[in-house]
């Protein structure tokens, strides 16, 4: 039987009237291996970082090994304790 690993439903992400994420729906099995591809500003980065909360979805809900981490009784540290996260550019401060 297949683990489902992240499962996100109806995520929508809007920066003021800017809406980037509309409606995503995605279920990760453990195991899969997912690329995400698209052109600049087509909401590739926007998407991972909703997944591990560093942004916070306007509407929706993601679940990791079948917690919904955009709950906020869960504890989202505890969560992240599990997942990993790389960004192309390691600028901490802006130059």
């Amino acid at each position: 039987m297949t683990k489902t690993m992240i499962a996100i439903s109806q995520l929508h992400k809007s920066f003021g009237q800017h809406e980037v994420l509309k409606g995503i729906d995605l279920t990760i099995n453990q195991g899969e291996v997912v690329v995400i591809i698209g052109p600049s500003g087509s909401g590739k980065s926007t998407l991972l970082r909703t997944m591990n909360l560093l942004e916070v979805p306007t509407k929706g809900h993601i679940s990791f090994e079948g917690v919904d981490i955009t709950d906020k009784a869960n504890d989202i540290f505890k969560m992240r304790e599990k997942m990993a996260c790389f960004f192309s550019s390691l600028i901490c401060f802006p130059i």
